[in-house]
């Protein structure tokens, strides 16, 4: 028997959630030796979001989720699947995806967790990608939810002003028009993994044989040798993802990265040769959210009208790992 036509999929809408708590560059400098001058020319973050104690990923994500379906006019009990990406879920197991599964009444999905870092959103949406396109599931839920301030060292002031909390979604669907998802890439370098990690937690280093170092229980990060990563990356997914479409970064409706730092993304731009304008940057309000940061950031370019109907869209993630990611899609 041959195999199924793929079909296109969309993504039929968007929404995310963050903390209430605000934390701004003017309470930083209270807690670790830095200021908002020093914070905003390095980083482009003014403040970040931080969730309250007792508040983990699966909350944030099940929050979105919940306004995932009221937008797209969705029961829970008709998603068949759902995809979480995070770096620091709730418990190593059960996955967070399930957690969001029981908070949310999604009685019928499969859920199953994704990690890959702040590429973790970018994965995740490549799989449900192929799911949907393969004709396995009509509708899956792709979440991106984060809490890293809960594992930030805040007497550590190149990482403690850099991250914060979110979550963002995405309901994909079969398309019936002219929107679809057009490309994905996804790649790895293990070999880098220790310029980005959390040195204990995991089986190597469980909790019980620390003996109380809790150094290892915070973000570590080589920040000089993720900017380099980071910006050459950048380019070559752009590039490469359009050149995969037949198009050029000149057909580029908008450009949605992960907000690692807006000096990389100022960077990548100016070598890209794309007008600012034409890629989207909220990082000054969140800080670097991890694998909330696109779906985050995607959720708001379409509140504010910068996502239109058939514009071409690039996804592209960085992060721990290391790894790297891209999605386009025609919206």
């Amino acid at each position: 028997m041959p195999a199924p036509a793929r079909r296109k999929v969309q993504i039929t809408a968007t929404a995310s959630c963050v903390p209430t708590r605000v934390l701004s560059n003017a309470d930083l400098e209270k807690m670790v030796e830095t200021n908002d001058d020093w914070i905003q020319q390095r980083t482009g973050i003014r403040e970040r979001r931080i969730s309250a104690v007792g508040e983990g990923p699966s909350d944030l994500g099940a929050g979105a989720v919940r306004t995932l379906l009221d937008r797209a006019n969705a029961r829970p009990d008709q998603v068949q699947l759902i995809i979480c990406a995070t770096s620091f879920p709730d418990h190593l197991f059960p996955a967070t995806a399930a957690l969001i599964q029981h908070k949310t009444g999604c009685v019928n999905a499969g859920a199953f967790d994704v990690n890959s870092a702040c590429t973790g959103f970018v994965s995740a949406l490549s799989i449900g990608w192929q799911f949907v396109a393969n004709g396995v599931y009509d509708r899956i839920v792709v979440i991106g939810t984060e809490t890293l301030s809960k594992i930030v060292n805040y007497k550590d002031r190149g990482t403690c002003i850099i991250f914060g909390d979110g979550a963002g979604a995405v309901l994909l669907e079969p398309s019936k028009g002219e929107s679809d998802i057009l490309y994905c890439e996804l790649k790895a370098d293990g070999s880098q993994g220790e310029h980005v990690m959390l040195p204990a937690g995991g089986a190597l280093k469980p909790g019980h044989a620390l003996n109380g170092d809790a150094e290892k229980y915070f973000i570590h990060m080589n920040g000089r040798a993720v900017y380099k990563f980071a910006v050459t990356k950048f380019v070559e997914l752009t590039e490469n993802a359009v050149k995969a479409c037949g198009k050029t970064v000149a057909d580029i409706g908008l450009l949605v990265p992960h907000q690692v730092n807006l000096r990389i993304i100022e960077s990548a731009v100016d070598k890209l040769g794309i007008s600012p304008d034409r890629v989207f940057v909220n990082i000054h309000k969140y800080g670097n959210t991890s694998s909330a940061s696109v779906p985050v950031a995607m959720d708001e370019a379409r509140a504010e009208g910068r996502i239109r109907r058939g514009d071409l869209v690039v996804l592209v993630a960085f992060g721990g790992g290391l790894t790297w990611g891209s999605v386009a899609l025609r919206f």
